[in-house]
């Protein structure tokens, strides 16, 4: 369905275009944008002259931006969660009443949303407006679309595009690893010849203090000397 006859059919259901762009939460919020989800700062002040509709948040890649079609309703399985992105470019979520969005913002709360934060259902095509881990890293735009009944009355803007983070490797410098290799083998081989000097000193150093042949067997220290008592001559052979 081309943009032109979505937005012919917008304007017949008295769809009205709300200029406001949902934004990502500040960034001093830890975990702002993850693998799997973003935070979005709430919509307040926004509907609050819509305060019997139902307040959606559509999640769109690039193509489904110009594919959704606002007369969309929660539950239908073209557009629910288990189906995106692969079947369907878009999906509804997080639906939410008027007075989930006080405005003003109370002082000191956290008002925000996290897209991609439930796990349970994301398998569970009985939920179809799960809020599940998103499946890649985008880039996704989101929405908030207001329904009355089944009739949609008020959009927003969409948002800027969204890229979820993705794990890298860590950068290096063009020939910086095999210069790393060749010097820790220089490391190594001067270390190798250190001890090996160093063992041989040890080892001088030993047997100069007669410790190598300490426990050595000397042939002359065991031999037998023969001697003759001081009482005992030889004598002559006696004559005839």
């Amino acid at each position: 369905m081309s943009p032109l006859l979505l937005l012919l059919l917008a304007t017949a259901h008295g769809l009205e275009k709300l200029r406001y762009k949902p934004r990502l939460a500040d960034g001093d919020l830890g975990g702002r944008v993850t693998g799997s989800t973003f935070v979005l700062e709430q919509p307040r002040c926004v509907f609050q002259d819509y305060s019997t509709a139902d307040i959606w948040l559509v999640v769109a890649t690039s193509k489904g931006v110009a594919d959704f079609n606002d007369s969309a309703q929660p539950g239908m399985p073209e557009w629910s969660f288990q189906r995106f992105p692969a079947n369907t470019s878009a999906y509804l979520t997080l639906g939410a009443l008027l007075y989930h969005y006080h405005c003003p913002k109370p002082d000191g709360e956290l008002t925000v949303l996290r897209v991609g934060s439930e796990t349970s259902c994301a398998n569970n095509v009985s939920v179809p407006n799960c809020n599940g881990p998103l499946p890649g890293p985008g880039p996704y735009r989101v929405k908030f679309l207001a329904l009355n009944g089944s009739e949609p009355i008020a959009t927003t803007e969409w948002s800027k595009p969204i890229t979820l983070r993705t794990a890298q490797q860590p950068p290096s410098s063009p020939g910086s690893g095999s210069g790393r290799s060749g010097a820790m083998i220089a490391i190594a081989a001067i270390l190798s010849v250190l001890l090996a000097i160093l063992l041989a000193a040890l080892l001088a150093a030993l047997c100069g203090s007669e410790a190598c042949g300490a426990g050595s067997f000397r042939p002359d220290a065991a031999s037998i000397r023969r001697y003759n008592t001081h009482h005992v001559y030889d004598q002559p052979a006696a004559r005839l």
